[in-house]
Order: structure tokens, then sequence, then C-alpha cells
């Protein structure tokens, strides 16, 4: 069973450093980035793939040479077993479509065909939810989304999930797909190990997985525009359609309320505290 997931960079807005050119592109090489968060739930489906059904699981992503961290990130959690970063400067500022195309192009270029692909619900930063689907269906493959639980039975090469429907956590339906097939994670997914087996093995696979994440690099291939033979026509910023009309910064709001310390030993100051409060404690 091959599995693969991908994996994005997006800027940690908590540190306030975001910096775009003056065209409103991301300028990522100067912004700090972390793993996309709704990432780790397509990252969590593909290791509950793994341990049950054993297998390898690879990375990729699109993006500068700096997402070789977000990667690095990715093995460490998923325990996965090789690396996959496309990246050049033809690359460079791709909307979900451009970014699609290169991604397709990239699995194509894989040793071995996946089994499922993961992706994530949607990305901090665009929010589109575009790529995994777009990705998809530059592959023709089916695709399932939502997915909130999943199994695969591997001798008639069946993936069977449930999903959300249009995201509603209320109603849940079953379906099945041919392998190979696209899985987007919901928010919602939490992985199961309920066999004493397949506990074990996921503690093996993390002992393993510590020591390979160490050296990542080992495990890591990069590919570039050349070596995926792609148009520069179609890829990166002459390969998008969307068009950036304008970025408006969001300033950080000023703090409205003030703060006063007490300290917990204070027995006048608690008492004032207790004081405030107990109106709004709501009791009889």
């Amino acid at each position: 069973m091959h599995t693969l997931v991908l994996t994005k960079g997006v800027p940690d807005f908590r540190e306030g450093q975001v910096s775009f050119d003056e065209d409103g592109h991301l300028e990522r090489g100067k912004t700090p980035t972390v793993m996309n968060p709704n990432d780790k739930h397509a990252l969590e489906a593909a290791l509950q793939t793994k341990v049950r059904h054993g297998g390898t699981v690879s990375l990729m992503s699109m993006g500068p040479p700096g997402y070789k961290e977000v990667l690095q990130e990715g093995m460490a959690d998923v325990y996965a077993d090789d690396l996959y970063l496309c990246s050049d400067r033809e690359m460079g500022a791709a909307d979900t479509w451009a970014t699609s195309i290169t991604l397709s192009t990239g699995i194509d270029h894989l040793d071995e065909e996946p089994d499922v692909v993961f992706a994530g619900f949607k990305t901090a930063d665009g929010e589109t939810g575009h790529t995994g689907p777009q990705t998809c269906w530059c592959q023709d493959w089916p695709i399932v989304t939502h997915v909130v639980a999943l199994d695969i039975d591997e001798e008639e090469r069946t993936l069977r999930a449930k999903r959300l429907v249009e995201g509603d956590v209320e109603e849940i339906e079953t379906v099945e797909a041919p392998l190979p097939c696209f899985v987007v994670a919901d928010p919602e997914f939490e992985p199961t190990y309920r066999k004493a087996e397949h506990r074990l093995r996921h503690k093996d696979l993390r002992a393993e997985t510590q020591k390979r994440a160490e050296n990542f690099e080992d495990h890591l291939e990069v590919y570039d525009q050349e070596e995926l033979n792609l148009d520069p026509d179609f890829i990166g910023l002459d390969g998008s359609p969307t068009i950036v009309a304008g970025v408006d910064p969001i300033p950080k709001a000023p703090p409205e309320r003030e703060a006063t310390m007490v300290d917990p030993s204070d027995e006048g100051a608690m008492a004032d505290v207790f004081e405030e409060l107990e109106p709004y404690a709501g009791a009889d």
C-alpha cells in the first residue's frame, strides 16, 4: 500500500511578519512558514492507513527550498518514508490551478503510483479548498471529500469512507471508491487504532521515524521545472488564471481592555476578585 500526502507551508500569521510585494503577491522567502494546519488531518489519515495496512507513505509539496523543513515536520508526524519537493523559481506565485498541474506532474514522476493521495481540507492562506480536487482532476481519479473515517479493502482494491454531507456534522454518508483515488480529510477526522497490533505498530513506527527525520534530506528528492518537463506557460505566475486585484494588510487591533495582575496569596485582592465575579456566577 503506497499513500501520498500533499502538504503545504503557510504564513505563520501569529508572528505578524507576513510580507507582500508591490503586486500583492506573498513573499514566502521573507515570511515565517509553518505546515498548513488542515494538512495534519490528511497526515493522520495516511498514518492510520500505514498502521493498518503496511506499505509506505510519501509526502509532496510545491514551494521554495524552505519547505524542506515543512516536509521534515510531516515526516516526523506521519512517519513518512520519503519526501518530494517541487521547487523552482518558474513555479513561484502560482495559483491553485498552476499548483495542481505541477503537483500532478510530480505524482506522475514517482517510481510507484500511489494507491491513495490524501489532501487537506483547505489552506490557511488561500482557503479555497481547490488544490486537492484540481490535482485529482488532472489525474482523472475518483475523489472522496469531507472524510471523517475510512478503511481499505486491499483484495477488492476499494476504499470505504464515511463523509460529512456538505460539511454538515449532523449528516454522514458511507461511500466506496476504487483505488487509486484521492481523499480530502475533514477537520473532524479522528484516527482509530482499536486492535492491539495496530497500537504496537504505531509505537514501532514512531521509534523508526525519529531517526529518519533527523536525516530527512537523505530521503528527500527535489523536482525542478526542467526535471518535470513542465511548460513555463502552464505553471507559476504565467500559468495562473487568478488575478490578485489588491491586498490590504490587516493591522493588529490595539488592546481595548486593561488587565490587573492579582497575587493569589493576597487574600484581600482575591476577595475583590470574588466580589467582582459573584454577580456573573449564576448561582441561586
